[in-house]
């Protein structure tokens, strides 16, 4: 790309640039920790033993989406209150 002369658009095209480099970001975040909530319930289907340590892994990436401001916080807490419940009553 060729370099602009400075004018009234050219924040227009940094902020077009910024928001895809967030979009992207994003996607990558949320595909993540869809990922891991799915790991999880599979491993609870599955009764592997280690899925204690998935949900850890889970309960991390939910928080961190939640730190970055992708989801709120209370999201967050809910999704992890809800696979812990999960996990517990599997191991019932």
């Amino acid at each position: 790309m060729a370099k602009l002369k400075t004018g009234r658009h050219t924040s227009g095209i940094k902020a077009h640039r910024q928001s895809e480099r967030r979009a992207a970001f994003n996607r990558g975040m949320r595909k993540m920790i869809r990922t891991a909530a799915k790991a999880v319930t599979t491993a609870v289907e599955k009764k592997e033993p280690e899925t204690g340590k998935v949900l850890t892994e889970a309960f991390s990436k939910w928080d961190k989406a939640a730190k970055k401001g992708l989801i709120h916080w209370k999201t967050a807490a809910r999704k992890k209150s809800r696979l812990s419940k999960l996990t517990a009553s599997s191991s019932k």
